[in-house]
């Protein structure tokens, strides 16, 4: 079975040019068809996707608000790279709302969300199994949006969504081969909490699952630095 691909393309639809960029852009970026350090190009973007520059330059601006781009002197907007020290704080968010999130989940979650999040664990199982990193790349961000839909919670989903997308980057920058396993049975783990009602053990595991993932997400990206060694000035995208 083939690893499963997200549409990003430009086509009809009901969503504004602006939003359709974006996703595109974004999707782009967390799959790592646009590789971090990447210049990214308003008027190149805007010719490859058939629409004016101005949509282009609203789902930029988006895309910087959220961390997936930077704008530096000289050198234009770039994709941002996925740095030890903003990863560390992007962690110390998480932690604390993936946990908050668990423990209401376990107090509010109902039949038919438990089911889905069963679905998503059983799935990333699988994928484990067979290897298909990218699929469980984005099937355990699943299970992390799942968990924060059954808070029942509108203003933590709310906080949450922006850290979506670096999640998923995340997974699929610093996976292991073998790390599926071990992610999946920290899930397990966190899905039996959640589906027993035990709000105090749910939080604990998903403060510890997300500690486990910081420590080993922070080795990888920090001996990755040291080999890379200074930032090269990479192509200009649409080029």
């Amino acid at each position: 079975m083939a690893e499963t691909t997200r549409d990003t393309s430009i086509g009809a639809g009901d969503k504004s040019l602006r939003d359709k960029v974006y996703e595109a852009l974004r999707e782009r970026i967390i799959e790592g068809g646009l590789e971090p350090g990447r210049r990214v190009v308003e008027r190149n973007l805007a010719a490859e996707f058939e629409v004016s520059r101005i949509p282009v330059r609203e789902a930029m601006q988006r895309l910087e608000t959220e961390g997936f781009l930077t704008t530096q002197p000289r050198r234009g907007t770039i994709v941002s790279r996925v740095g030890v020290e903003d990863t560390a704080h992007f962690f110390d968010v998480r932690e604390n709302l993936e946990a908050l999130a668990a423990d209401l989940a376990a107090r509010h979650a109902d039949a038919a969300g438990l089911r889905r999040l069963e679905q998503l664990l059983l799935g990333a199982r699988r994928a484990a199994e067979r290897g298909r990193a990218r699929d469980l790349a984005a099937l355990n961000a699943d299970f992390h949006r799942q968990i924060v839909v059954l808070s029942g919670n509108p203003l933590l989903q709310d906080l949450m969504q922006p850290l979506d997308g670096r999640l998923r980057r995340l997974f699929r920058l610093t996976a292991e081969p073998g790390d599926g396993p071990l992610m999946c049975g920290e899930h397990e783990e966190l899905f039996h909490a959640v589906r027993s009602g035990d709000a105090q053990t749910a939080a604990h595991l998903a403060r510890r699952h997300v500690a486990n993932t910081r420590a080993a997400a922070l080795q990888i990206l920090a001996a990755r630095a040291a080999a890379e060694g200074p930032e090269p000035l990479s192509a200009v995208a649409g080029r």
